[in-house]
């Protein structure tokens, strides 16, 4: 399972109404996740390192588009606070 991260124009934010979604923060940590649904989100603010099982890593941060796949277990290493718009589906 694959961690996309893409960046996207004001046009596209604008057209897929991320601003409008919900805001989630969190502080500097460390913590297991599992992804129940695929979720959506877009980082304001922020720098993580998620690995999965598999061993991969995927940096991303303010400004990039990140899509996590319905069913990825994985580490959050959260270096920098968060601040994201997220969607699941």
């Amino acid at each position: 399972m694959k961690v996309e991260i893409e960046k996207l124009s004001e046009e596209q934010i604008e057209k897929r109404g991320i601003k409008s979604w919900s805001i989630w923060e969190k502080e500097v940590s460390r913590f297991d996740w599992y992804y129940d649904f695929t979720e959506e989100c877009y980082l304001l603010e922020g720098k993580v390192i998620v690995e999965t099982r598999e061993g991969e890593k995927a940096e991303f941060g303010k400004g990039d588009f990140v899509t996590f796949p319905k069913g990825l277990s994985c580490v959050w290493d959260i270096k920098e606070a968060v601040k994201k718009h997220y969607k699941f589906k």
